[in-house]
This record gives structure tokens, C-alpha cells and sequence, in this order.
């Protein structure tokens, strides 16, 4: 019995065994010195306050974005040590969050695709809001701003939405046979990434409608439909979001969910009377300076920028698409949309190019 409490007592006392960890470890907080005595100064009555807005905060593909966050304290004090301020991006699938940035006082330190993005921003008497610039696809989602003053620990979310366009992707040999990481990489080719829920959702609520079940960045398959129709989950189901749930990630094969957000460059049409080849569309477009325009490059001109083209061109995947912004007799259906001739083994179009400013 007392190895056995020696035991319990030892385990207690490790590191490892912290009842709280947010990133930091406390053995040493109080004590600014660093000098390894422990001094613990007593709550002083007063409440740490943080707070973040409500509403999501937005923004585009490389533009620079700031993500506010406050902190005081009630009844409103002067803090006597060093404040620790925590940046992290919550996960889709609730995994362990991301670290972004950690402060202490003025010295701080970004981390991961962070790292040269990420600032404090050094702006007023506390200052605790995230200055992130060049912004990415993939910071879309939400942040936790945490302010640390000794032993007392406040938080707040605040969420960053990327204005941009979802769209379906079917890769060259067919329906379904993508895994999640096939899903995942061919969104990366077409200048984009697997889209998440909230984005399928707003997608759907702009009139998004498409039968085909497909991946999304929490590793479940979803699909939106705005017509209810029997191959579609049936005729009485009413319209929304339907979904598969989460699917094993490397045995199940569905399509994909992409998104991509405002361009950095413009997208340009070239043709000959002739037409061309895909080997020939390339080279046409490294010949104007530029490069073969992505899938995710044309739908994001034609939904920012409103490109309307009623030739069909080339894209880097082998597929031949044109986008219409204003319908009309000839050019397709009679909504707006990105029509598409898919992936034809033979056949002489134009091109699509894209050049980044």
C-alpha cells in the first residue's frame, strides 16, 4: 500500500498529469522571472472579459483580414503580470486544434501555414486581435481567441468566411471513384480545395442543386438538392442538404465538393479558326505568358469577375468548358452556369488562360 501511494503521488506530481492544458504549461506562469520559484498571486476579484464578434467576419483569397478580439476585466483593473495571448483554428471534424499564433507581451511567435502570416495586432492599451494576411483557402473556419492572466482563462470564437463558389467535380474516368484524399488532391489541381458544410450550404442557398453524392472537407459525402425527384432521395423528401454521414476514407468512392475563392489574376479566351488540341492549348497559353486556366480558376471568373463566353475552351484537366453569365439562344440551358462538353478524347477548341497579376 504505501509503494502504491508513492506511485499515485509521483504521477500526480508529472508534468503529464496537468488537469488543464491549453498550450501552456503553469509550473512557471506566475513568475515572470524565470527563475524557477513558483509565486502564486491569488485571483484579485476582478473577471476576465474576452470577447469577439458575432458575426462571421469575410474576406478573399489574398486579401489581408483581421480578426478582432477584446479583453478587460470587470470591475476594470490594471494586470500585474505578462499576459499570455493564444490564437488557434478549430478543426471540421473536431480534431485537435491548430496552433496559429502564441504572444506574451510583445513577443510573439506563428506557427504551421501561419508562420509569416500571422500578427498580432499591436494597436491599443491590450491589444489580442489577429491580423492574417495573404489569406488562403484553407483558413476559412473559425478561430478561438484565448487570453491567459495566470490562472485565470478566458476565451472566444470568432469565424472567418471566404467569399467564394462552390462547385461539383467529377475527375476524367467517371462517376464516384474518388476516396477522400483523391477528392482532396483533385480539388488542389483544379486551384481549389474540398469545400466544407457551411460552404456547400451557402451554395446550396444561392440555388445550387446536384444529385451526384460527393466528399467534403470533414470527411462526410453530402449532396444539394433544391427539386426533389425520385433518383434524388426520393419524390417527398423535402429540399435541402442530403447526406451518406461520414464514409471510410480510403475504401469508399464518391465525387467531389470543391471551392474556390476570388482570383489573384484574370482569366483570357484564345481561339484560332482552326481550333486546337489540348498539347496545343498549353503551349498557346505559356506563349501569351499565362498558363492553361484550372476548372476552379473559370468558375471563379465567371461568378467575380463575370466572364461570359459562349466558345468552348480547354482546361488544364482535359476537360472543355464555357461559362455564361447571361443566357441565350445557343449558348446551353437557360440559367446562368459553367457548361461543360467533359473530357473529349478528340476534338480541336479554343483555350482558357489564366495569368496571375
Amino acid at each position: 500500500l504505501p509503494l502504491l501511494l508513492e506511485v499515485t503521488l509521483l504521477r500526480l506530481a508529472s508534468s503529464s498529469y496537468h488537469p488543464f492544458y491549453n498550450g501552456f504549461y503553469y509550473n512557471n506562469i506566475m513568475n515572470d522571472k524565470g527563475n524557477g520559484q513558483d509565486k502564486v498571486d491569488y485571483f484579485n476579484g476582478a473577471r476576465l472579459v474576452v470577447e469577439t464578434p458575432k458575426d462571421p467576419i469575410y474576406s478573399s483569397n489574398g486579401a489581408n483580414v483581421t480578426l478582432p478580439c477584446h479583453y478587460r476585466y470587470e470591475p476594470d483593473v490594471e494586470a500585474k503580470r505578462k499576459i499570455r495571448i493564444k490564437w488557434s483554428k478549430l478543426r471540421d471534424d473536431y480534431t485537435k486544434e491548430q496552433d496559429v499564433l502564441v504572444a506574451i507581451g510583445k513577443t510573439y511567435m506563428a506557427f504551421g501555414d501561419f508562420r509569416g502570416r500571422a500578427h498580432l495586432l499591436q494597436a491599443g492599451q491590450r491589444p489580442a486581435s489577429l491580423l492574417v494576411s495573404d489569406v488562403r483557402l484553407q483558413d476559412d473556419g473559425k478561430y478561438r481567441c484565448e487570453v491567459i492572466d495566470g490562472l485565470e482563462d478566458e476565451s472566444d470564437v470568432v469565424e472567418l468566411r471566404l467569399r467564394g463558389i462552390v462547385f461539383p467535380y467529377q475527375p476524367p474516368h467517371g462517376q464516384y471513384r474518388l476516396n477522400f484524399h483523391e477528392a482532396e488532391r483533385v480539388c488542389q489541381d483544379q486551384g481549389a480545395i474540398l469545400a466544407t458544410f457551411h460552404q456547400l450550404f451557402q451554395a446550396w442557398s444561392e440555388g445550387l442543386d446536384w444529385c451526384n453524392a460527393g466528399w467534403l472537407a470533414d470527411g462526410t459525402v453530402q449532396y444539394p438538392i433544391h427539386l426533389p425527384r425520385k433518383p434524388c432521395g426520393g419524390l417527398h423528401l423535402a429540399p435541402g442538404i442530403r447526406s451518406y454521414g461520414p464514409r471510410h476514407r480510403h475504401l469508399h468512392r464518391f465525387d467531389a465538393f470543391c471551392f474556390s475563392s476570388a482570383l489573384r489574376g484574370e482569366i483570357f479566351y484564345l481561339g484560332r479558326p482552326a481550333g486546337m488540341t489540348l498539347e496545343e492549348a498549353k503551349q498557346s497559353c505559356q506563349d501569351a505568358g499565362a498558363e492553361i486556366a484550372r476548372v476552379g480558376h473559370l468558375y471563379s471568373a465567371w461568378k467575380f469577375q463575370g466572364l461570359d463566353r459562349c466558345d468552348a475552351g480547354w482546361l488544364a484537366d482535359g476537360s472543355v468548358r464555357y461559362p455564361i453569365t447571361k443566357p441565350r439562344a445557343n449558348c446551353g440551358p437557360a440559367e446562368p452556369g459553367v457548361r461543360t462538353f467533359g473530357f473529349p478524347n478528340k476534338g480541336r477548341f479554343g483555350v482558357f488562360c489564366y495569368k496571375e497579376r
